[in-house]
């Protein structure tokens, strides 16, 4: 598992829908940036998900930032099926309006990326959705233009159970 060398990483929650807007929350930890004019992100998901199809289907994603204080909720989505169960429902999470796409934001988290997909490539047993930014917002107070790390306490995934949140302490080295 090479890519373990590559954790901690920021985890995030995803959410999508279907076309009758049945959304769905997935967990995921590989994300990042691809450009920034115009605004792209990554988010890789193996085919097999049930994500990975409402993706393809709407071709809308939501890239929800949480807190600490939903490391039992973020954990949950990330191992149970969309296909089987309500995640909003049964982790009393709640769904609200994006401002631009049509799935939905998770209320509780501390910042929002709405994307339109903008392009699908294969890789490997994963597939990459980038997506175009078209609507990017955090809670006040915690973000401008970088995250307060002691108020948004955001949750970096170490590899299986495992979660983080990074230390109080910030450094700007000298030249």
């Amino acid at each position: 598992m090479a890519y373990r060398l590559l954790h901690p990483r920021n985890t995030i929650l995803v959410t999508c829908a279907d076309g009758e807007g049945k959304a769905n929350i997935i967990t995921l930890a590989w994300s990042m940036p691809v450009s920034a004019n115009p605004p792209l992100i990554a988010i890789s998901i193996a085919p097999k998900r049930y994500s990975h199809g409402l993706i393809e289907e709407t071709r809308e994603f939501v890239v929800n930032i949480p807190s600490m204080k939903l490391v039992n909720e973020t954990l949950y989505c990330g191992r149970v099926s969309g296909r089987n169960v309500d995640k909003f429902e049964k982790t009393n999470l709640t769904p609200a309006p994006a401002k631009v796409v049509k799935v939905p934001i998770i209320k509780e988290c501390v910042a929002h990326l709405e994307c339109k997909l903008y392009q699908q490539i294969a890789a490997g047993d994963h597939t990459l959705f980038i997506g175009e930014v078209v609507a990017a917002y955090a809670n006040d107070g915690i973000f401008n233009g970088t995250f307060d790390i002691k108020k948004a306490k955001l949750i970096y995934h170490l590899g299986g159970d495992l979660f983080a949140t990074l230390s109080d302490e910030t450094v700007k080295p000298s030249h």
